[in-house]
């Protein structure tokens, strides 16, 4: 009964009728008049007000006589103006708002009629005269009026009919869709940055609030509902639509914030219209600035911008994570800079009204990135263990690419809950949506598909019956192909459109990552080549002081009486024009120490000792570098910490075939596994090469001990290959302080992929025949 009863509500929305479009149509054409006097970014900035004012005068035409015989009594009372508002709005007869003007646009006349419009919009009460500040439209208004054009436009708009009668609250926020798009693409803007295309917000929509149905029911129930990138409030006016559809007597009190100033004012007057608390509506930056910080809410819903940097308010997100941890939004952790995504889904969570009071739901569309970006100990990683690990995560939907006016990149429904039921406690469901829709007839923008009724549907009763469906192939289309070029006799067969859900334990999306150590293996050779690397300083330094010595120091000796060696004063210019067209990385402080002679000095003094040592160790290459130390102090030559280091490695190298270096002998017993491994009766510990560091990924398991897990993948993915590896238990989770760093990443296609062979050689062969053949004619033709 329940699924029947949610497949009836699907139905019942339907997609923009072809008459939402002629009249989104009919009003953008307004730009007739304004082309020549305005610029086409500016169009939106006229025609989305205009049609904001009939709209709310359409609303109040009702109510008007009302309102003005109200305000003549209440003006004589000599009251403020909010004990003003108590009496007024009593008279819209349930309205948030009203106007006290006797005007209204077909009222203005033409002479004066700059201030006549003006005057009546100041009639509006304070939250309606607000957003047309938003838009700036008194300064619109008089350049309007310097045009000669202000008469023209009210005359057009006033013979639109946009009242409740004439078009309804849904249809009228597609009319704004429509002409935000319009708007967005003559000024170069980005529509999706506005709104969302309705198929996404009723899906979205459907999947949060279809386990609530039950509660919905019950007469005066009361509910939130919150998106912190409210846009022009699409989200917000859905999810009343769908509750009010369910259940009449429920109240719905919506609540948002937007960043950009005209999609706020359309979203408030949207919110005004539909007698929402319009305060509940907020400009700003929601993570930098959250206006609803003490709020909690029962749904939210939010498409935050994909792949948007938080560069700008990078420092009160850092501080709000390191001073309030997890008594703030950001807890968890904190992703890369350059996508703020799950910075959303974050403040979304910390919004979740509390499970003890019942709590909440949240939809938000996410690209792609959030569900494997960052690997195991960092933001984003860490972002996704908080979540599965809470048991926040309900359902993830892949939708099909080439559905957002602004973007044609895949992107998911994430669906997260307090509240799971027991059946979905623990676990995950991921829904593959990509081959659930048709094309559009007509692009618009990037948005090339369009999910219909049944194609929601489809997805909403899998999400409801949380159930398992392997992939069932689809009566949908095949991809029409290009018939331009040269057509191949075997094409590729295309793989079927299948739509398929998967349920996963949430610690299926878990892994530890340990470090894969091998020991070092070193030989040294005091040989002429390599102690002649010590006359000059270790980088960034080596190449311009070989350059300068191959230059300059042809008159100087390793003589301890060559007072020129390293005196570079007359050669200054000529060295300085050299570092700045071959060495320009160089930073003053190492140009002044290349020009110094203590340099060159200090250089020369390691080569010398390094002569020294040459002449009591010899030239023979050793493979044990475990004798090194003991063979340097046996000549008596004293070197410092930094000398012995310069020295050791010009004259030294990594090589597969000399011995470990051993890096400490301890007391105790052997553990292989880790590092500790028995020669001769001595427990050994070998130092690491780090190019030789690998990083394994081990499955999580909670059946298990980590120890156990770890050495029993070591033992079989890692020991046949590398037999002298060992894991290094001093790389820890910081969290549970077991050996390997958790990580957590969703890795959706991985799960779905269809493997597809190749074609047949033989029929590759045969296109490359006939390619080879037409090449060779039309060779054959050139040269005849």
């Amino acid at each position: 009964m329940t699924l029947l009863w949610k497949t009836t509500i699907n139905q019942q929305y339907s997609k923009m009728t072809q008459n939402t479009n002629n009249l989104a149509a009919y009003i953008w054409s307004l730009a007739d008049l304004l082309r020549g006097d305005f610029r086409q970014s500016q169009y939106g900035r006229i025609i989305l007000p205009f049609t904001l004012l009939r709209r709310l005068e359409g609303v109040l035409e009702e109510s008007k006589e009302a309102v003005l015989a109200e305000y003549e009594k209440v003006q004589k009372m000599n009251l403020p103006e909010e004990a003003q508002d108590k009496f007024l709005l009593r008279a819209t007869n349930g309205l948030s708002f009203y106007n006290t003007s006797k005007m209204d646009l077909s009222k203005l006349g033409e002479a004066g009629i700059k201030d006549n419009l003006e005057s009546y919009i100041q009639g509006f009460s304070k939250d309606a005269r607000e957003i047309f500040e938003h838009f700036k439209f008194a300064e619109f208004i008089g350049q309007l009026n310097d045009a000669n054009l202000l008469y023209k436009i009210v005359q057009q708009v006033r013979k639109t009919d946009l009242s409740p009668k004439a078009i309804s609250n849904h249809d009228m926020g597609k009319v704004f869709e429509e002409l935000i798009r319009r708007f967005a693409e003559s000024s170069n803007d980005t529509a999706g940055e506005h709104f969302t295309p309705r198929d996404i917000v009723h899906l979205t929509t459907s999947l949060v609030f279809m386990e609530d149905d039950e509660a919905l029911t019950k007469p005066g129930i009361i509910r939130t509902i919150y998106d912190p990138t409210a846009g022009t409030g699409g989200f917000l006016s859905e999810g009343m639509e769908y509750v009010e559809k369910l259940n009449p007597q429920a109240v719905m009190r919506a609540y948002g914030q937007e960043l950009n100033p005209e999609s706020y004012a359309i979203c408030k007057a949207d919110m005004l219209i539909k007698g929402q608390e319009v305060n509940n509506i907020k400009l700003g930056n929601t993570l930098s600035n959250d206006q609803l910080y003490a709020e909690k809410f029962d749904y939210m819903l939010s498409n935050p911008p994909f792949g948007v940097d938080w560069k700008k308010i990078e420092q009160d997100i850092k501080d709000e994570h390191t001073l309030k941890g997890f008594n703030g939004r950001f807890g968890p952790g904190l992703p890369r800079v350059s996508d703020g995504s799950l910075l959303f889904l974050l403040h979304l969570i910390s919004k979740l009204r509390d499970s003890k009071e019942g709590g909440g739901r949240i939809g938000i569309i996410l690209n792609g990135s959030p569900l494997f970006t960052g690997g195991a100990g960092s933001g984003e990683s860490e972002i996704r263990r908080y979540i599965l690990e809470a048991d926040l995560l309900e359902a993830i939907v892949a939708l099909p690419t080439d559905m957002f006016y602004n973007t044609g990149i895949a992107t998911y429904v994430w669906v997260l809950s307090n509240k799971k039921a027991a059946e979905r406690k623990g676990k995950v469901q991921l829904i593959n949506g990509v081959n659930l829709c048709g094309k559009m007839r007509k692009s618009l923008g990037s948005k090339r598909n369009v999910m219909d009724d049944s194609d929601i549907a489809t997805i909403t009763r899998c999400f409801g019956n949380f159930e398992v469906v392997d992939a069932r192939e689809l009566d949908k289309p095949t991809e029409q192909k290009s018939n331009r070029g040269r057509q191949s006799a075997n094409p590729k067969t295309e793989a079927p459109k299948t739509f398929a859900s998967k349920i996963f334990n949430t610690y299926e999306f878990g892994y530890r990552r340990i470090s894969i150590e091998r020991p070092l293996r070193e030989s040294y050779q005091f040989s002429d080549e390599r102690i002649a690397e010590l006359r000059f300083a270790p980088k960034p330094l080596t190449e311009v002081m070989k350059w300068a010595y191959a230059e300059y120091g042809d008159h100087w000796t390793d003589a301890v009486d060559c007072e020129l060696y390293g005196d570079l004063t007359e050669h200054e210019e000529g060295i300085r024009n050299r570092i700045k067209t071959h060495y320009s990385e160089l930073k003053e402080k190492q140009v002044k120490d290349l020009l110094d002679r203590k340099t060159w000095e200090s250089q020369k003094q390691i080569l010398l000792k390094a002569k020294q040592l040459q002449q009591a160790i010899g030239t023979a290459q050793h493979d044990d570098m475990n004798g090194y130390d003991d063979m340097m102090k046996a000549t008596g030559i004293n070197l410092d910490a930094k000398e012995k280091k310069q020295i050791t490695d010009a004259v030294s190298w990594k090589n597969p075939i000399a011995e470990k270096v051993i890096k400490k002998i301890h007391k105790g017993k052997a553990k292989p596994v880790y590092g500790l491994f028995e020669v001769d009766g001595k427990v050994l510990e070998y130092k690491a090469d780090g190019d030789l560091r690998d990083n394994e990924n081990v499955a999580l398991d909670p059946s298990r001990s980590v120890n156990e897990i770890n050495e029993a993948y070591f033992a079989k993915e890692v020991l046949p290959h590398v037999p002298d590896a060992w894991i290094d238990a001093e790389k820890k989770d910081d969290k549970d302080q077991e050996i390997g760093i958790v990580g957590y990443e969703i890795p959706f296609n991985r799960h779905f992929y269809q493997y597809q062979p190749p074609r047949e050689l033989v029929e590759i062969d045969a296109d490359l025949d006939a390619v080879s053949g037409e090449i060779m004619k039309l060779l054959q033709e050139v040269h005849s």
